[in-house]
């Protein structure tokens, strides 16, 4: 959704002004001559054409499209344009049923809360998959697509696009090189849901029910989610921050910031997680939320249970602890988004960017931008300059082409991709293991992986781990 079709969004939509206010090896290829021979070429189909599927296209063309399977077909009208040989589907499990023996593999660009069921059918089918992040919606289903994956001997890989950079490579050197030394503290922040691009968070569901547009299928975008009225305020672009469909800021982000540290550390299921919300928006808010209703100051708190149910928050910030992992200390990493912090460091003399991370330790740090450790550096600048001068670490990891060319290949040599669900998956869990702690604000949760549950007892956030499927949509 462009930024003028946002605007447009009026208060009469939502029967409040709260729009406004939320925005301040593998499966072998038909004709195989080497992995780079012209006539190796696999047949594509991707699942959500616009959005993230934009990306996907680009960087996929050297392969066969031969289908498109989107709900929007205003949004992946460019798609259909631009590749007129490929057949058009508006549910990808009529896609399946219809070509499956001429699809190879499958990308998957939708929302969160279908990553799992798209993903599944083409797995389940023996098709190879590149899934945008998080890998999907809740703990359980990524634990399940990951086995999947792994039993069905298919190439995959999560698109985490910074996965495949040099920069993050370099980070992993240099830690694992004892350029810093032990580390045991690592802070990471982002500035959504309002900065970059926003989207709602700490609203209430609109009462409002306008009528579902004629090139939009309603029913099977929602998928396995309980159904509920259409509203342009979730779909097509607007549901990240809507706790049934998206996974909020660290959703969002967390594949991205936290992806050095969690490959550098070796980082798995951490022993606990805590995290502190805040559903308050500010007065400017209820002012005009409420400016209608006598007595509305008293409302705020009942307001703020209902958005609790609905959204995500407008800010938090989420403490994992980890367990000493062989040679290395326990560490405890600290999340911070919608405007909150860490405290200021001496040695960033430009202070927080938009998104970023500093993992701190014994002898120095490092500081890196998000997608993929962008802009590392050790810091002070002085231990920089004194490292490299001694020489710079070997380079021990494999090196890549590009996100989605990873991935091309491992489809055609079974050479595994760096960020394939083997990884992508554990790394899923662990972010996703802090937006269901959201639902237990202010509450430490103890983490059993192996169970896959949060060993306090009633713990709401258990709720999150496993979803329910509805609409007749089936959780393997």
């Amino acid at each position: 959704m462009k930024k003028n079709d946002i605007n447009k969004i009026s208060r009469r939509a939502f029967n409040s002004s709260a729009v406004s206010t939320a925005f301040a090896f593998s499966i072998v290829p038909h004709k195989v001559l080497g992995a780079d021979a012209p006539s190796n070429k696999l047949n594509l189909a991707i699942i959500g054409a616009g959005g993230r599927g934009k990306t996907s296209l680009r960087n996929t063309k050297t392969e066969n499209l031969v289908a498109i399977a989107d709900v929007d077909k205003v949004r992946s009208a460019v798609a259909v344009r631009d590749n007129p040989k490929a057949k058009f589907f508006t549910d990808f499990r009529v896609m399946f049923d219809k070509m499956e023996k001429e699809i190879d593999a499958v990308m998957v660009c939708t929302p969160d809360h279908t990553h799992y069921v798209a993903s599944m059918a083409a797995i389940e089918r023996g098709k190879h998959v590149f899934c945008e992040k998080p890998l999907a919606h809740s703990v359980y289903e990524a634990r399940k697509m990951t086995e999947a994956a792994r039993r069905n001997k298919v190439q995959t890989q999560m698109g985490n696009q910074g996965h495949s950079e040099e920069h993050i490579r370099r980070v992993c050197e240099w830690i694992w090189d004892g350029a810093i030394g032990d580390v045991r503290e690592i802070h990471a922040w982002c500035n959504r849901p309002q900065g970059g691009y926003a989207f709602p968070s700490s609203l209430m569901r609109p009462k409002s029910t306008p009528a579902v547009p004629d090139t939009f299928d309603w029913d099977v975008w929602q998928g396995p989610v309980k159904h509920r009225p259409y509203h342009p305020v979730y779909a097509p672009a607007l549901w990240r921050g809507w706790i049934d469909y998206g996974t909020g800021s660290l959703g969002d982000y967390g594949c991205h910031t936290l992806d050095p540290a969690f490959w550098a550390l070796k980082l798995g299921n951490p022993v606990s997680v805590q995290a502190n919300t805040s559903y308050n928006p500010g007065i400017g808010f209820w002012e005009k939320v409420l400016e209608e209703a006598e007595g509305w100051k008293t409302q705020i708190g009942e307001n703020i249970r209902a958005m609790e149910k609905e959204t995500c928050p407008a800010a938090s910030r989420i403490i994992y602890e980890f367990a000493a992992r062989g040679d290395m200390p326990p560490v405890k990493l600290t999340w911070w988004d919608g405007g909150f912090l860490p405290m200021p460091n001496k040695d960033l003399h430009n202070g927080f960017t938009d998104n970023g991370a500093i993992i701190i330790g014994e002898t120095g740090s490092i500081c890196h931008l998000s997608h993929g450790a962008r802009s590392a550096r050790i810091i002070p600048e002085e231990k920089m300059r004194a490292y490299m001068e001694k020489g710079a670490a070997k380079k021990t990891i494999r090196r890549v082409k590009g996100h989605h060319s990873d991935w091309l290949n491992a489809c055609k040599t079974g050479v595994a991709s760096s960020a394939n669900f083997n990884y992508g998956g554990p790394l899923t869990e662990m972010v996703l293991l802090g937006v269901a702690a959201m639902r237990d604000s202010g509450k430490k949760l103890f983490w059993d992986g192996e169970k896959m549950e949060f060993k306090n007892k009633g713990s709401n956030a258990n709720n999150f781990i496993k979803p329910v499927f509805h609409n007749g949509w089936k959780l393997a």
